[in-house]
């Protein structure tokens, strides 16, 4: 059964593809590919993101305070209607990330997020994460405002799976087409050949992690990829807007 609850710590690091595979070999000592990454293949994630019609959620989230939540399906690959995907509910609380989600068939999430009445129950689901996504849809107006996606290689550490690694690249999105059954297309967010790492754990990390970081120069970074896509659109309206006064 696939975990539901989340309560860790993530540190991300960007690097170039050079700086990729010099400390993948290197943890690879440690830590062993994901079973969706075995034979060295990457898996797609697809996510659809959630916001009012102000961007309330994701402007709240990039002024960094104490506190912040973000609400998304997530789906592994392409779904039908009728495949399963989460409802995931994301909370930052003084630096702890709090996710919690719940399957559903994704006509059933759609009708979740729409209407704010929840699905009826039935096993599988997990009925707490439910209650707290119904709450929490009470209190905002919500529409589908961008889809993300990328692919992704997992690691976990040998003999302790509470500290995973992800590397995550060709990260892209759009702003139309906000459906996960539309497919995995879209503008690329970062420049090509780009990896955001990010290191999760549940504590601190292990020594040998941390001098591998020293080793190889991996210091942190903020980067939300919902975040990042906002501040391009942005800029990209900007642009745009400017054009048109021009002509």
């Amino acid at each position: 059964m696939a975990i539901e609850v989340f309560n860790r710590y993530e540190n991300k690091y960007l690097m170039d593809s050079k700086a990729f595979y010099n400390i993948y070999n290197d943890l690879m000592k440690y830590m062993e590919p994901d079973e969706h990454n075995k034979d060295d293949k990457f898996y797609t994630i697809s996510n659809l993101y959630y916001d009012t019609e102000h961007h309330s959620l994701i402007r709240t989230s990039l002024a960094k305070p104490k506190y912040r939540e973000k609400l998304r399906i997530r789906s592994y690959g392409v779904p039908s209607s009728e495949d399963k995907v989460y409802l995931e509910l994301k909370k930052k609380v003084f630096g702890l990330v709090n996710k919690r989600r719940t399957p559903l068939r994704l006509s059933e999430a759609y009708d979740f997020v729409q209407t704010g009445h929840a699905p009826t129950y039935r096993n599988g689901m997990n009925k707490q994460v439910i209650d707290e996504i119904e709450y929490f849809l009470s209190r905002y107006e919500l529409q589908p405002m961008v889809y993300l996606t990328y692919d992704r290689i997992a690691l976990f550490c040998k003999g302790n799976r509470d500290l995973r690694i992800t590397f995550d690249t060709n990260i892209r999105s759009r702003r139309h087409d906000l459906t996960l059954e539309a497919g995995t297309y879209g503008e690329q967010l970062m420049e090509r050949g780009q990896w955001l790492m990010e290191v999760k754990a549940e504590k601190t990390i292990p020594v040998w992690l941390s001098k591998m970081l020293s080793e190889h120069q991996m210091y942190r970074t903020s980067f939300s990829k919902y975040g990042n896509e906002y501040k391009k659109s942005i800029r990209n309206a900007s642009v745009i807007e400017r054009e048109r006064i021009v002509l």
